[in-house]
């Protein structure tokens, strides 16, 4: 056993020793950004995902699989936001050092405390995620959070370069600061008010900046609306105070456009993630364009 845990670990001794830049795949333009901010400009980072689409339901591509073979490390959202498209890739890849329980595997949501961690799942409920709402990325605490669990996983693979990684941890985690501090004030007048979601996609968000939502479009996760879901939502609309409808860039933006035209309350396009749309071109513009369309 000894053994077979030295030849594991040789291939990223070997990547300090020689100096070789270490190369990571990231399931999300979110997570390749900050890997990119830790590790600076000139690493290798393969993007699996576009940041346009439906995070749940990525095509597999076959360069998908040849990326996963030549990473080092493979850096994934978790709480099964992959569930539906990663592991028949991870398994035709055959890399050894990214497989789940190697020190080149990294799930994020294994750092961050998740929101909607159901007690029961069945498929009444639609398509829940067993293991809680994996949408935590869009929580700016969370990025902090993510942030330094990918700092000590590049330490640990890459030791060599832990000091470079640090510091550059560290001065991203100041930036950040500055900007969560202007975020919470830009968001201050808006505390407290309601409104209607597509999709849970912005529960952490609004929880980090005490928006209530009081209702979503889909009936069920996954499930798309019927007809009579929508009348009742007129009249909770027309009842409860809403301030705005949130719509993701992914799903049918119709019924959120009729809920508009009935109530006169105004239908927020927000981005999930970097690419999404043209505005949200890093982390910092991600959640600034998220910010900047909430203001009336």
């Amino acid at each position: 056993m000894r053994k077979i845990i030295l030849l594991i670990g040789l291939p990223f001794l070997l990547v300090s020793l020689l100096g070789a830049k270490i190369r990571v795949a990231a399931t999300y333009p979110v997570i390749g950004v900050m890997v990119e901010q830790i590790t600076g400009p000139g690493t290798e980072i393969m993007v699996l995902a576009d940041g346009r689409l439906d995070p749940h339901t990525i095509l597999p591509r076959p360069s998908l699989i040849a990326d996963l073979q030549r990473a080092d490390l493979l850096i994934i959202n978790g709480a099964q936001l992959e569930i539906g498209w990663l592991p028949p890739l991870l398994s035709q890849a055959n890399n050894p050092r990214i497989q789940p329980g190697q020190n080149g595997f990294l799930d994020l949501s294994r750092h961050v405390t998740l929101m909607d961690v159901p007690t029961a799942v069945s498929r009444d409920q639609g398509d829940v995620h067993p293991d809680g709402n994996p949408h935590f990325l869009l929580d700016p605490e969370n990025i902090a959070l993510a942030a330094a669990a990918i700092c000590r996983s590049l330490c640990q693979l890459d030791p060599a370069e832990a000091v470079r990684y640090r510091a550059n941890l560290a001065d991203f985690q100041g930036r950040w600061q500055k900007a969560n501090a202007q975020w919470q004030k830009d968001m201050e007048p808006l505390k407290n008010k309601n409104g209607i979601v597509y999709h849970r996609l912005f529960d952490y968000f609004f929880k980090r900046f005490a928006l209530n939502i009081i209702a979503t479009i889909e009936p069920l996760p996954g499930i798309p609306p019927s007809a009579r879901h929508i009348s009742n939502l007129v009249d909770l609309i027309a009842n409860s105070g809403v301030s705005f409808i949130v719509q993701d860039v992914y799903h049918s933006s119709k019924p959120a456009r009729f809920l508009a035209e009935k109530t006169g309350v105004r239908v927020l396009q927000l981005p999930h993630d970097i690419g999404a749309v043209p505005e949200a071109r890093d982390l910092f513009s991600l959640f600034s364009t998220i910010i900047q369309r909430f203001k009336p």
